[in-house]
């Protein structure tokens, strides 16, 4: 077997990772745990130091006593 060096490229790296593509796919993925949340969650986006980030959250009293009671965004995570 002949040893192979591998060399990341850091700068490259960085920019993927905080790319329009990756906010796409990581909306995509929190979109889909708010649609199978039901109504009141709502999807936020941000540029972080080091990548993008996405979150799902209760917006309105409904959805935040719903997953209070039942952990509903947990659940609807697969």
């Amino acid at each position: 077997m002949s040893k192979v060096k591998f060399e990341l490229n850091r700068a490259g790296v960085r920019e993927l990772l905080r790319s329009q593509e990756a906010m796409n796919v990581c909306r995509t993925y929190a979109s889909a745990v708010s649609n199978r949340a039901g109504e009141g969650y709502e999807v936020t986006t941000y540029t972080g130091k080091n990548r993008v980030n996405a979150s799902v959250h209760a917006a309105s009293y409904e959805a935040r006593k719903d997953n209070y009671e039942n952990n509903t965004l947990l659940k609807s995570i697969r």
